[in-house]
């Protein structure tokens, strides 16, 4: 897959990427050579089993890791070396986060949390994006709960505190790590119709990573990540076909282990001759 370095219909993209931990007999090869685009307005999740390589993949898109080769870019601005000021301004003004652990602020209450964007630039919502916090506010059924903390709020509710604060400043680019994994099914389902609204009718660019094939099966395109690589990539996919996929590849992995243990044994054998 070759994307344009000029490529303005993809949010964020990486080239030629990969990333290692550790060093000698030691390294661990996290992402290996993949080339992929976050394409705007669209929904994506990502997938894989654990040690695929998906959360590590989002990190580097969002510049909140660096990688060991290859290029990143946030828009058509590239972030491969990047001073850590220039990365904190950008994602500040641009990206959007949404975690498992909602991360809010504990000793802020509810608006503070979502406000904290605009605290941290140093500056105060304009009239528009005033109104687009009260409307997302209105729309997550946040409005009798602004002044409770998060010890006061369930975990459904500090979520969608969680996407107004993400959702606030109309970031071209939201990454969501796992952002169902500490919901109720019912909360859960809530959290990814808003996260697919706000690709399908705000234009913004959803990028998910999960291990869930319902959560996946809410997004316009499905990347599969395998041993550090993309091994498939696929337009929007029922929860069973994701399923599918995914259980496929366990047992294809699976295989190539045992194949791999009997070529080793093999050897010893011959050795021992």
């Amino acid at each position: 897959m070759q994307i344009s370095s000029t490529d303005l219909g993809l949010a964020a993209r990486v080239h030629n990427l990969s990333k290692s931990y550790g060093s000698g007999e030691g390294t661990v090869r996290a992402l290996d050579d993949v080339t992929v685009g976050i394409r705007r307005g669209e929904f994506t999740a990502i997938m894989g089993p654990s040690g695929s390589g998906k959360s590590t993949l989002m990190h580097v898109m969002a510049g909140l890791d660096a990688p060991t080769s290859g290029r990143a870019w946030i828009g058509d601005v590239e972030i491969t070396g990047a001073s850590d000021l220039d990365l904190t301004i950008l994602r500040r003004r641009r990206v959007g986060f949404v975690f498992q652990a909602f991360n809010l602020v504990p000793t802020l209450d509810a608006i503070g949390n979502i406000m904290l964007p605009f605290d941290l630039d140093g500056r105060r919502p304009s009239a528009l994006e005033r109104a687009r916090i009260d409307d997302l506010v209105e729309t997550l059924g946040l409005s009798a709960r602004l002044r409770h903390r998060p010890h006061q709020l369930s975990g459904g509710q500090q979520q969608r505190v969680a996407i107004a604060r993400a959702l606030a400043t109309a970031p071209d680019l939201v990454f969501a790590d796992e952002p169902t994994g500490n919901l109720d099914s019912r909360s859960g389902r809530e959290v990814l119709a808003l996260l697919a609204a706000a690709a399908r009718e705000h234009g913004q660019s959803i990028a998910m990573v999960t291990h869930d094939p319902i959560a996946a099966s809410h997004a316009d395109r499905v990347l599969f990540l395998g041993d550090g690589r993309i091994v498939a990539d696929r337009s929007r996919q029922t929860a069973e076909q994701i399923s599918a996929h995914m259980l496929a590849t366990e047992r294809a992995d699976e295989r190539a282990a045992e194949n791999a243990a009997g070529r080793a044994h093999e050897h010893e054998q011959g050795v021992s001759a």
